[in-house]
Protein backbone atom coordinates (compact mmCIF):
# COMPACT_ATOMS: atom_id res chain seq x y z
CA UNK A 1 0.00 0.00 0.00
CA UNK A 2 3.22 2.84 0.65
CA UNK A 3 4.77 1.68 -2.24
CA UNK A 4 1.52 2.43 -4.64
CA UNK A 5 0.31 5.92 -2.29
CA UNK A 6 3.78 6.62 -2.76
CA UNK A 7 3.72 6.90 -6.42
CA UNK A 8 0.59 8.29 -6.91
CA UNK A 9 1.75 11.13 -4.71
CA UNK A 10 4.82 11.37 -6.32
CA UNK A 11 3.50 11.88 -9.99
CA UNK A 12 0.49 13.55 -9.00
CA UNK A 13 2.82 16.27 -7.80
CA UNK A 14 4.38 16.77 -11.35
CA UNK A 15 0.90 17.66 -12.37
CA UNK A 16 0.66 20.66 -9.45
CA UNK A 17 3.44 21.76 -10.36
CA UNK A 18 2.56 22.14 -13.71
CA UNK A 19 -0.78 23.41 -13.35
CA UNK A 20 -0.26 25.97 -10.77
CA UNK A 21 2.97 26.90 -12.98
CA UNK A 22 0.54 27.72 -15.91
CA UNK A 23 -2.42 28.94 -13.71
CA UNK A 24 0.33 31.18 -11.97
CA UNK A 25 1.90 32.73 -15.07
CA UNK A 26 -1.79 33.02 -16.84
CA UNK A 27 -3.11 35.21 -14.25
CA UNK A 28 0.51 37.46 -13.99
CA UNK A 29 0.18 37.78 -17.40
CA UNK A 30 -3.52 38.62 -17.34
CA UNK A 31 -3.02 41.05 -14.65
CA UNK A 32 -0.59 42.97 -16.26
CA UNK A 33 -1.98 42.89 -19.79
CA UNK A 34 -5.36 44.31 -18.81
CA UNK A 35 -7.14 41.49 -19.62
CA UNK A 36 -10.84 40.16 -19.22
CA UNK A 37 -11.65 37.62 -16.92
CA UNK A 38 -13.10 34.94 -18.58
CA UNK A 39 -14.38 30.87 -18.12
CA UNK A 40 -10.42 29.62 -19.14
CA UNK A 41 -9.34 31.92 -16.11
CA UNK A 42 -12.16 30.34 -13.93
CA UNK A 43 -11.53 27.37 -15.04
CA UNK A 44 -7.41 27.72 -14.53
CA UNK A 45 -7.52 29.07 -11.32
CA UNK A 46 -10.28 25.89 -9.81
CA UNK A 47 -8.52 22.95 -11.62
CA UNK A 48 -5.61 24.35 -9.67
CA UNK A 49 -7.58 24.83 -6.72
CA UNK A 50 -8.66 20.82 -7.09
CA UNK A 51 -5.27 19.12 -8.11
CA UNK A 52 -3.69 20.71 -5.02
CA UNK A 53 -6.51 19.47 -2.60
CA UNK A 54 -6.22 16.27 -3.89
CA UNK A 55 -2.47 16.39 -3.65
CA UNK A 56 -3.36 17.22 -0.22
CA UNK A 57 -5.45 14.53 0.52
CA UNK A 58 -2.88 11.44 -1.02
CA UNK A 59 0.01 13.12 1.04
CA UNK A 60 -2.05 13.08 4.48
CA UNK A 61 -2.39 9.40 3.79
CA UNK A 62 1.14 8.73 2.73
CA UNK A 63 2.26 10.56 6.10
CA UNK A 64 0.61 8.14 7.96
CA UNK A 65 1.70 5.00 5.95
CA UNK A 66 4.98 5.75 5.07
CA UNK A 67 8.56 5.57 7.24
CA UNK A 68 9.03 9.00 6.87
CA UNK A 69 6.12 10.22 8.38
CA UNK A 70 4.46 9.67 11.90
CA UNK A 71 6.14 6.08 12.23
CA UNK A 72 9.55 7.87 12.04
CA UNK A 73 8.02 10.56 14.78
CA UNK A 74 7.04 7.36 16.69
CA UNK A 75 10.04 5.28 15.82
CA UNK A 76 12.81 7.73 16.33
CA UNK A 77 11.47 10.30 18.19
CA UNK A 78 10.47 13.94 17.50
CA UNK A 79 14.10 15.56 18.72
CA UNK A 80 15.68 12.53 16.84
CA UNK A 81 13.87 13.91 13.62
CA UNK A 82 14.57 17.08 14.06
CA UNK A 83 18.37 16.62 14.34
CA UNK A 84 18.46 14.82 11.34
CA UNK A 85 17.44 17.66 7.98
CA UNK A 86 16.74 14.80 5.84
CA UNK A 87 14.11 12.95 8.31
CA UNK A 88 13.13 16.83 9.09
CA UNK A 89 12.35 17.75 5.90
CA UNK A 90 9.89 14.26 5.19
CA UNK A 91 8.42 14.86 8.87
CA UNK A 92 8.10 18.66 9.60
CA UNK A 93 9.00 20.96 6.29
CA UNK A 94 7.32 19.52 3.67
CA UNK A 95 4.33 18.30 4.92
CA UNK A 96 3.89 22.01 6.67
CA UNK A 97 4.95 23.74 3.26
CA UNK A 98 2.71 22.13 1.49
CA UNK A 99 -0.13 22.66 3.97
CA UNK A 100 0.65 26.44 3.60
CA UNK A 101 0.24 26.21 -0.21
CA UNK A 102 -2.90 24.68 -0.17
CA UNK A 103 -4.00 27.25 2.33
CA UNK A 104 -2.61 30.15 -0.30
CA UNK A 105 -4.49 28.63 -3.35
CA UNK A 106 -7.82 28.10 -1.53
CA UNK A 107 -7.45 31.74 0.17
CA UNK A 108 -6.99 32.73 -3.44
CA UNK A 109 -9.14 31.27 -5.06
CA UNK A 110 -12.06 32.05 -2.59
CA UNK A 111 -11.09 36.10 -2.49
CA UNK A 112 -11.40 36.15 -6.41
CA UNK A 113 -14.95 34.97 -6.49
CA UNK A 114 -15.89 38.12 -4.22
CA UNK A 115 -14.41 40.57 -6.67
CA UNK A 116 -16.73 41.92 -9.64
CA UNK A 117 -14.42 43.09 -12.27
CA UNK A 118 -11.09 41.80 -13.78
CA UNK A 119 -8.65 43.64 -12.60
CA UNK A 120 -8.90 42.35 -8.79
CA UNK A 121 -9.87 38.78 -9.54
CA UNK A 122 -6.29 38.49 -11.27
CA UNK A 123 -4.72 40.74 -8.69
CA UNK A 124 -5.99 38.24 -5.84
CA UNK A 125 -4.90 35.12 -7.57
CA UNK A 126 -1.58 36.41 -9.02
CA UNK A 127 -0.76 37.24 -5.44
CA UNK A 128 -2.08 33.93 -3.57
CA UNK A 129 -0.78 31.79 -6.50
CA UNK A 130 2.95 33.13 -6.46
CA UNK A 131 2.95 32.59 -2.66
CA UNK A 132 1.82 29.29 -3.07
CA UNK A 133 4.16 28.37 -6.22
CA UNK A 134 7.15 29.82 -4.11
CA UNK A 135 6.16 27.96 -0.93
CA UNK A 136 6.27 24.78 -2.78
CA UNK A 137 9.25 25.13 -4.79
CA UNK A 138 11.21 25.36 -1.64
CA UNK A 139 10.16 22.47 -0.34
CA UNK A 140 10.07 20.13 -2.37
CA UNK A 141 12.68 17.04 -2.06
CA UNK A 142 14.31 17.80 -5.24
CA UNK A 143 16.48 14.92 -4.83
CA UNK A 144 13.93 12.40 -4.48
CA UNK A 145 12.14 13.90 -7.94
CA UNK A 146 15.24 12.84 -10.55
Amino acid sequence: MYNTIQFVHSYWAYLVLIVLTITTINVIVSYFGNKEFGARDFRLALFTLIVTHIQLLIGIVLYFVSPLGAKAIASEGMSAAMKDPNLRLYVVEHPLAMIVTVVFITIGYSKHKKKLTSKPKFKLLAIFYTLALIVMLTRIPWANWF
